[in-house]
This record gives structure tokens, C-alpha cells and sequence, in this order.
């Protein structure tokens, strides 16, 4: 009876482990899409849309031209599983680059890059040149330094979980141990 019981146990314990770590991997997100899309051609844009599988945070989009020079305003907004990122306006033809980065719920940061084409925007000579100079100032580092430490701290939460399912099943098992070495009924 005492063998089956601690059978029973040792398998209990053990599906509950397994599930405790496969459920980080289906929390993963990607990017489903994006507006303007990967290698599109466009009118110039006011924003950039970038849709994911699921609800992401921390989300960080930096979107700049040939000369390294960016064009992204304001903070992005994440609603649901879009991160919008406002422009700023008008942007001039040429082809540009959009860099993002989010944690997926799990606590893992993912980026990606792509670029897209604006073409049939008016001339602007005077705005091109004050815009890059106006974001100049605008340090990046700021937001990148916040979404590592909310990676970091879900990533220790699994190294704590983990810990404690070991000690959940070296308890088991000094019990199993323990068990058999008492009197037998």
C-alpha cells in the first residue's frame, strides 16, 4: 500500500514539475504584422503599427531614416496586441528603418527590425533638417534600461519557482525514503 501510495506521489509531483516549465514556452509572442508592412512602399505615414500575437509591455520602437536620423515621437502606446508609435510629420521620401523591442508575457524581451519606403512626400528641406537635431537630445537608454530589470525579475521568478518544485521533490523523496525505512504494516 505504502509503495503505491508513494508511486502515486513521485507521479503527481512529477507532471506538476513538468507543467510548471512548459507553461513559459507558450507564452512567447511575435509579430504578426506591421503598418506600414515590411518592404512596403507608402505615403508618408503619421504612425507605425505593430501587431502581436499577444499583449506585450514595455514596448520600445525607434524608427530612423539613411542618416541614422529618428523620427519616432512621444512614447508608443500599447492597446490589446498593437503598439502604435507616433511620427513625426511629414516624413520625407526615402527609406526607413523600424527597430522595436517589448517583453512577451513570459518576462522574455523580443525585438525585430524591418524597412519600408516612403515615397510622394512633398519636399520639406527646412523640417528634415530641425528634426533630426530635436530628437537628438532624447536619450534612448531611458526606456531600454527599464524593460531589462521586468525581464530579469520574471526570469528569476522562474528560477525561484524552479527551486521550489527541487525542494518539493527532495521532500518526496526523503519521505518515500523515510517511509520505508519504518516498520513495514
Amino acid at each position: 500500500m505504502r509503495r503505491a501510495l508513494g508511486a502515486a506521489l513521485a507521479a503527481v509531483l512529477t507532471l506538476a514539475a513538468a507543467l510548471a516549465f512548459a507553461a513559459p514556452a507558450s507564452a512567447h509572442t511575435a509579430l504578426t504584422g506591421s503598418n506600414p508592412e515590411e518592404g512596403a512602399t507608402v505615403a508618408p505615414p503619421s504612425e507605425i503599427v505593430l501587431t502581436f500575437a499577444n499583449p506585450v509591455t514595455l514596448p520600445q520602437v525607434v524608427v530612423t531614416d539613411e542618416s541614422d536620423a529618428r523620427h519616432e515621437t512621444g512614447e508608443p502606446q500599447s492597446v490589446d496586441n498593437d503598439v502604435t508609435q507616433a511620427l513625426k510629420a511629414p516624413l520625407p521620401n526615402g527609406v526607413y528603418t523600424v527597430g522595436w523591442r517589448a517583453v512577451s508575457p513570459d518576462g522574455h524581451p523580443i525585438s525585430g527590425t524591418f524597412e519600408f519606403t516612403v515615397e510622394g512626400a512633398a519636399p520639406s528641406e527646412p523640417a528634415e533638417t530641425a528634426d533630426p537635431s530635436a530628437a537628438a537630445p532624447a536619450p534612448a537608454s531611458s526606456p531600454a534600461s527599464t524593460s531589462e530589470p521586468e525581464g530579469t525579475s520574471a526570469s528569476w521568478l522562474w528560477v525561484g519557482l524552479g527551486a521550489l518544485a527541487v525542494a518539493v521533490v527532495a521532500g518526496g523523496v526523503a519521505w518515500l525514503r523515510r517511509s520505508k525505512s519504518g516498520p513495514q504494516d
